[in-house]
């Protein structure tokens, strides 16, 4: 049998273009991967930068009712020498996370109690405790607080129908305070019920004028009259303090939270 003749032998390639477009791909695999590190690396510092500095913390203390008050924060100046109390709101709002307005509101109403009850020895740094809490000091649910004292929108709380959790108040105050005939609700920075409202409440213009739940000065002021019990109480001691803020709220994880947020707000103020 004959044999037909073998296919002539395709001439080999040249093994340097393999390794030529082998280095091409590894080298477009490198330029991938650097340039999408680079892009999410830029896309973290974009979104990083607008953060800014870190937010005030506050340790929560395991502290007992009752065992202690908090760290000492002496408001500075006297209610009539108005320079020296806003430099000391703006450097203490500078290290903390509240706003001067609000700071001014606070140590004018511990000034005011000093006159009026020296004895009860409230601190503006309780009261900054207790707002921190109610409203972040009149900074929450999308109200800020302004210059002229009041939220940009007013600040009134959650129905007291019962609910779980929630005590049943009815209404009080025809709704007068907190637009509701049916239920109480706490109203203002410093979250008033308006019956207690309506029995401490102090105005801090001395203007003749109502006072307002809704204004931080008045907020402050009340807030401070009601804690003193009308003179009745010494906060500066650990028995008093307790006393006077489980009146507010009635919790000892309440107590605990502005212990520790009136005990952060004394050493942040105090000069290093």
């Amino acid at each position: 049998m004959v044999q037909s003749p073998s296919p002539p032998k395709a001439a080999p390639r040249p093994r340097n273009g393999n390794i030529f477009g082998r280095i091409v791909l590894v080298l477009l695999l490198i330029v991938v991967v650097a340039a999408g590190a680079w892009g999410l690396g830029a896309l973290n510092r974009k979104d990083a930068a607008p953060l800014g500095p870190p937010p005030f913390l506050v340790p929560i203390q395991d502290v007992s009712p009752g065992e202690a008050a908090p760290g000492n924060a002496a408001a500075p100046g006297t209610p009539q020498d108005a320079n020296p109390l806003t430099d000391w709101a703006t450097r203490v709002a500078s290290k903390t996370d509240i706003p001067r307005r609000a700071l001014h509101a606070y140590a004018s109403a511990d000034l005011a109690m000093q006159r009026e009850f020296p004895a009860c020895r409230i601190s503006w740094a309780t009261l900054a405790g207790i707002g921190r809490i109610e409203s972040h000091h009149g900074n929450i649910n999308g109200a800020k607080l302004q210059d002229n004292g009041l939220p940009s929108r007013p600040i009134i709380g959650i129905p007291l129908d019962g609910a779980p959790g929630v005590k049943a108040i009815h209404d009080t105050d025809g709704g007068r305070l907190d637009g509701d005939t049916t239920w109480d609700r706490a109203v203002g920075p410093m979250q008033f019920i308006p019956g207690t409202w309506n029995r401490w409440a102090k105005r801090a213009a001395g203007d003749g004028q109502p006072a307002d739940p809704q204004n931080i000065d008045d907020a402050a002021l009340t807030a401070a009259n009601y804690l003193c019990g009308g003179g009745a109480r010494d906060l500066g001691t650990g028995q008093g303090w307790w006393a006077a803020v489980l009146t507010y709220n009635n919790s000892v994880e309440y107590g605990q939270n502005v212990f520790s947020g009136a005990d952060a707000y004394a050493r942040a103020s105090t000069p290093q």
